[in-house]
């Protein structure tokens, strides 16, 4: 499991005073980006193969509030990748400075061509090394079905 400390600011808190939705994502983007990095998925790295991430869908649940100036952690762990790479899971949670489990985070994302900007399934070597990525005790394999499971399609207004 992955993890990195964020301290909340007051640019993070909304007007009810506690950490506002934006900041949730904030910090799980921060999280993933430390992550890929580790793992041998830089910026760099991405740019010379013409890649990038995208996000599909993120599903957060809330548990308790979190304030200005706390401490929380934020983990990440791979829940699901399908055999080609294409498709990835990732889990978060974030816990306050005492532990306690504050929320929670489902996001389904793929990996998209820069130059197309359509999906791409990801070259030989980078399929190595995401198949080296820790992997939930819940890990799935992911079929394009998985990506399809709210039923949510586009419904333009004309």
């Amino acid at each position: 499991m992955y993890k990195k400390d964020f301290e909340i600011r007051w640019s993070d808190v909304d007007a009810n005073g506690h950490l506002a939705n934006s900041a949730y994502v904030n910090f799980m983007s921060h999280t993933r980006v430390g992550f890929l990095n580790e793992h041998g998925f830089s910026m760099k790295k991405l740019i010379d193969y013409g890649i990038g991430p995208v996000v599909f869908s993120e599903y957060i649940h809330y548990f308790k509030e979190s304030f200005l100036g706390q401490t929380l952690t934020v983990t990440l762990s791979v829940s699901g990748l399908s055999d080609d790479g294409m498709f990835f899971k990732f889990e978060h949670n974030f816990y306050n400075q005492t532990g306690k489990h504050v929320a929670t985070c489902d996001i389904l994302g793929a990996w998209i061509s820069l130059k197309t900007r359509s999906l791409i399934e990801l070259p030989h070597n980078l399929k190595e090394l995401i198949a080296t990525f820790p992997k939930s005790t819940n890990f799935k394999v992911l079929t394009k079905e998985d990506t399809r499971q709210s039923g949510k399609k586009p419904q333009d207004l004309n």
